[in-house]
């Protein structure tokens, strides 16, 4: 009790755990800080980012803030949170930013999370943040949805350590509106944030994440808590359902049952199966990929335990979930099996405390007596083995017992027997056992039990000791059948799942999967041949084959299996046991399966080269009616005004029918460059001559090229690195872009055109404030002859972006559409930077994005 009394107090840790940046934490954070501070609490900030945020730094005016330490690494200064100024220090409470933070090289620690562990033992306080794509555990999945590698992680176990865990939570649309309007990152980084890290699918998954991380910690807090007090009485705080499942074909019949019950009370259900402890579940694969399905369609999870008391290992499942019900199959044992043994159903009712059990009827309930001893699964060479032993091995302990008569005496000559046949029934089984046991007692009675040489019995313990014979004989050979046929089982399972999980990888894997499905059956059944067969028009004809003479109808194969009534797997070679065709008919559904995926991908790929073509086709006819005639007639309507001779033009006029005129021939020779462009991409014949330029540059050449370029607000930075890039299509592609945005982004605001960097590749976003896209039509917004949508006299037959995309893509690009914040369309032109910007060391995830 001293011991405990001088010990230090620890230091309590809060965490505010967010989505994203942005969210609120750290003002979140500063708010508690002051509410700690108003009740007399000693409170410093060891270290807060406020990465230009206002409120955040007026939140910070009026608290102590202890002085960072300066390092420099590199030829960079950085600074970093003063632990030793703050030991020093010692306030009640530290408010430290960022938990996931890397120090500088040569600090003290390497993780600023260690920092705080010694802050908390040194008795202090700590208020900080993190966010979910920092969380160990979820550094994997955070950068396949958001595609930026996470350097910056914590161990979940310091998060889940802490005291208080808050989750500070916003919409995705509000977190992108407070981006857009500056209140998180400064202007300059706020498109490029807006089209990367902060798309609208990145911020709900991580949301997600988040909000399921601190569900699933709030539930092991309340497990924690009922170990920790030895609780394990069932408290209801959220209703669960428990079905158990057997080998039994009512297994199905119970988890819908279960199901509707869960539904109806809202509750969370658990689909369980007990597999004893031998390993042998009495589920095949099959059964259990079936039931597996049927619990995932339900919206269940699907659980396996071992034990070999299924009541009590049932049992003990149901109270480590917190289960509040329990769902069983009634007994298919008859009255009478169950005079000997109650059965699971009736032992899981009398132990189950406060957790309902419901028991449900089928139609196996009450079934027939089970078979007390199991046909024999020992091998036929072990068996003749044991009938030839059952008659040697008695003979030679008679022999034996004849022969050294004065010197071994009766007591001997039993275990000389006994031990014959425990060993027939070791090699041999129960039938070879038995005739053992019988010709060993009548042997032992004949010549070693007085009367000697006869068959009658005067002696009550001679009769005890010829049962005993027979009764261990019979036990032995029972567990070495038993033993035998359950490792046959083992054996057969395995091959089967073995087998239909090749079977389920070659249709998953392979592109053309069918012949290859149908050569493993052939390989691992031993066959002549296998072959699909289907009936067209009233005949059987082969879709797929291998091997020498395959059958063409089902009549002529060894083995049938039909898949459906038009569809069957024939095979040739040998007839199969009928344990086989549980293993063929799976093979046959992949089959089938493979089949329809076949012939769904080529009548897909047929459809889509039709639908293209002909989409092609009108566009190109419905734009070329519009939008060549239109300059023609331009054109000639200007040169026939000047060749009238009845008409009197001034200088003035004739010039701006000469404009007219030129301007026409001009659109007229853009029309045709695009369409020649489109050609060339088509069929290959781009070769793009990479070298690196600026982005500054050609967006300048670029501007020179289109009409009304005084319209567009051009904030591309000169130190921006180079990209590797053609410079003639790069600059075409600039054009192609900006023009379009200036004829369909007529808004109130004029057009811009942005750079930024992002990983190692550099951006160009030209932004209009127009009227967009609609909902879910960035996609086609890149196809040939699309012209945004638009029914207009707008002149162009939507070929621009196209092309721009394919010389984009030819010099290692993408390019992509986004919907400018608060209206207008934003394309982003992104090619990889020539070389890459000098990364500073050891910047968190929030400097990165933006």
């Amino acid at each position: 009790m001293d011991e405990q009394q001088d010990r230090p107090r620890r230091g309590e840790l809060r965490i505010y755990l967010g989505a994203a940046p942005g969210v609120g934490k750290t003002f979140a954070m500063l708010g508690e800080a002051w509410r700690r501070k108003e009740r007399g609490t000693d409170v410093v900030v060891g270290l807060v980012e406020t990465h230009g945020r206002k409120k955040t730094a007026d939140l910070i005016t009026g608290l102590e803030i202890v002085p960072r330490r300066h390092d420099e690494y590199r030829g960079h200064e950085f600074t970093e949170m003063d632990v030793d100024a703050i030991l020093t220090r010692k306030p009640e409470v530290a408010v430290v930013d960022e938990l996931a933070h890397t120090n500088v090289p040569g600090s003290r620690n390497e993780k600023r999370w260690q920092d705080v562990l010694e802050l908390l033992d040194a008795g202090i306080d700590v208020l900080s943040t993190v966010n979910v794509q920092h969380l160990q555990s979820l550094n994997d999945v955070v950068e396949k949805i958001t595609g930026v590698p996470q350097q910056e992680t914590v161990p979940d176990e310091m998060v889940r350590k802490a005291e208080q865990v808050e989750l500070v939570d916003i919409t995705p649309e509000a977190l992108r509106r407070r981006l857009a309007h500056g209140n998180v990152y400064p202007a300059e980084r706020i498109d490029a944030a807006l089209g990367n890290y902060f798309r609208p699918g990145n911020l709900t998954a991580l949301r997600e994440l988040a909000l399921l991380w601190v569900a699933d910690q709030v539930d092991v807090a309340l497990q924690r808590y009922r170990q920790q007090q030895q609780i394990t009485d069932t408290w209801e705080t959220r209703e669960r359902v428990v079905v158990s499942i057997t080998a039994g074909p009512e297994s199905e019949t119970l988890i819908r049952r279960a199901s509707r019950i869960a539904a109806r009370a809202g509750a969370e259900l658990l689909v369980v199966h007990v597999m004893r402890g031998d390993g042998l579940s009495g589920l095949g694969p099959t059964e259990i990929g079936r039931y597996r399905k049927l619990t995932d369609q339900l919206g269940a999870t699907f659980h396996t335990v071992v034990g070999d008391d299924v009541p009590t290992a049932l049992l003990d499942f149901a109270r480590g979930v917190n289960a509040t019900q329990l769902v069983l199959g009634t007994s298919r044992r008859s009255r009478l099996a169950r005079l000997f043994d109650e059965g699971i159903g009736a032992t899981v009712v009398q132990h189950s405390g406060p957790i309902d059990v419901h028991m449900v009827t089928h139609a196996e309930a009450g079934g027939r007596l089970r078979k007390l001893v199991p046909h024999s699964s020992i091998a036929g060479s072990r068996q003749m083995w044991g009938w030839v032993l059952s008659i040697l091995l008695p003979g030679l302990a008679t022999a034996i017992g004849v022969g050294l008569r004065g010197q071994l005496d009766y007591s001997t000559d039993i275990v000389d027997y006994f031990l014959v046949a425990v060993l027939v029934a070791l090699v041999g089984g129960l039938g070879p056992a038995l005739l053992t046991a019988i010709l060993s007692a009548g042997l032992l009675n004949f010549f070693f039990t007085e009367p000697l040489y006869s068959l009658s019995v005067h002696s009550p313990r001679n009769v005890v000791t010829l049962v005993a014979m027979i009764v261990v004989a019979t036990l032995v050979a029972l567990v070495v059948d038993t033993a035998a046929r359950l490792a046959k089982q083992a054996s057969y399972a395995r091959t089967e799942a073995s087998l239909l999980a090749s079977y389920a990888r070659t249709v998953l894997t392979n592109t053309a999967p069918l012949p290859r499905l149908l050569e493993k059956v052939r390989e691992n059944f031993g066959l002549e041949a296998v072959s699909l067969v289907e009936k067209q028009n009233g005949e059987w004809r082969r879709v797929e084959e291998c091997g020498p003479n395959p059958c063409g109808d089902p009549d002529e194969a060894d083995v049938d299996v039909p898949v459906t009534p038009d569809v069957h797997l024939t095979l040739r070679g040998r007839a199969l046991p009928a344990e086989d065709r549980r293993v063929l008919e799976a093979a046959a559904g992949q089959a089938l399966l493979a089949l329809r995926q076949q012939r769904m991908a080529a009548a897909t790929a047929k459809a889509e080269r039709k639908a293209e073509a002909t989409e092609l086709r009108t566009a190109l006819l419905s734009a070329l009616g519009h939008d060549l005639r239109t300059p023609l007639t331009s054109i000639k309507a200007s040169i026939g005004s000047l060749r009238a001779q009845d008409i009197e033009l001034s200088p003035e006029d004739t010039d701006e029918l000469l404009a007219t005129a030129e301007e026409s021939t001009d659109r007229l020779a853009g029309l045709v460059d695009n369409l020649l462009d489109s050609s060339r991409l088509a069929t290959g014949a781009v070769r793009p001559q990479l070298r690196p330029v600026g982005y500054d540059e050609v967006v300048a050449h670029a501007l020179s090229n289109v009409d009304n370029s005084g319209s567009v607000v051009v904030a591309v930075d000169e130190r921006l690195p180079a990209v590797l890039a053609d410079p003639g299509l790069l600059e075409r592609v600039v054009a192609n872009v900006i023009d379009n945005a200036l004829r369909h982004g007529k808004g109130a605001e004029p057009v811009s055109a942005r750079g930024s960097t992002h990983a190692e590749y550099v951006e160009l976003r030209i932004v209009d404030h127009g009227r967009g896209l609609k909902k879910g039509a960035t996609d086609s917004a890149f196809a040939p002859f699309q012209r945004l949508g638009d029914r207009d006299n707008t002149p162009g037959i939507g070929l621009g972006l196209s092309v721009a995309k394919g010389f984009t893509e030819a010099m290692g690009g993408t390019i992509r559409a986004e919907d400018t914040p608060g209206g207008g369309l934003t394309v982003v032109i992104s090619l990889r930077a020539y070389a890459a910007p000098q990364v500073v060391p050891l910047v968190d995830l929030e400097e990165r994005v933006r």
